[in-house]
Parts: structure tokens; C-alpha cells; sequence
């Protein structure tokens, strides 16, 4: 069995991560998933959380806003629309995201107004995580 896979973390401003790792916590919009070496192969969209990605050398902690991620046996990848180091980031970095995010979800309409409007519930959800 297999014992790492490739962990790669990319948003449109910077590579965040890319190394082996042993375990892949991941905020899947249907719910969190912890993914292992030789994972059924699975593409899932993210919502607003932490995702967790343990290597040998310890774990690297990151904050999504949103993205999907591919899952194979070999690899999880995750691209991001927005993505931090936890270790660089403040609340106060995520209430900007959080405000931007209202601020869109009221200048929109009709589905994208929806999608928008769930986007700021889960900002709020996971700001509140984050005390």
C-alpha cells in the first residue's frame, strides 16, 4: 500500500503547497473528507474551511474560501479560488473575505444571488470556527 500521495494547493495568486503527504483533510461542499493513499478517484467542489494535509515532516494547515478538488489513488489537488497559510492569516483577514462576499450577493440576481447568498452563510459559518 502505498503510504504518501502528491498534495498540490494552488490559487489564482500562488502555488500554496505541493509535497507528499499521508493524509488530506478536505471541505467538500457535501461534507468534510479525510483522503488517504489509494482513494477511490472522486472530484468534489469546496465550501469555506480548513484543510488539513499531514506529510512526514508534520501537518500544513490552509484556509479555502472555495475551489474543487481531484482526488485520485496518487494525488489530491486543489484549486482554489482564494486560499491562505493558516499560519498567515487573521480573523480579520477572513471578515474582508466575508464582506466582499455580501457585498457580491448583493449586486447579483436570480441563481447567482442563491449561490452567493450560501457562499456568505458558510464565510459566517466558518469565521465563527475559527474563535
Amino acid at each position: 500500500m502505498a503510504e504518501t500521495m502528491q498534495f498540490d494547493l494552488v490559487s489564482p495568486e500562488k502555488s500554496l503547497g505541493s509535497f507528499q503527504a499521508s493524509e488530506v483533510q478536505v471541505p467538500g461542499s457535501e461534507g468534510d473528507m479525510t483522503v488517504l493513499p489509494l482513494h477511490a478517484p472522486v472530484i468534489t467542489t469546496l465550501r469555506p474551511g480548513l484543510v488539513v494535509a499531514k506529510s512526514p515532516d508534520g501537518s500544513q494547515e490552509f484556509i479555502v474560501t472555495q475551489g474543487i478538488a481531484e482526488i485520485t489513488a496518487e494525488s489530491v489537488s486543489i484549486i482554489a479560488e482564494q486560499a491562505f497559510d493558516r499560519s498567515e492569516v487573521t480573523k480579520a483577514d477572513m471578515e474582508k473575505v466575508l464582506e466582499e462576499a455580501r457585498a457580491h450577493a448583493e449586486s447579483v440576481a436570480g441563481e447567482e444571488k442563491l449561490n452567493a447568498e450560501k457562499f456568505v452563510v458558510e464565510m459566517v459559518h466558518f469565521i465563527e470556527m475559527m474563535e
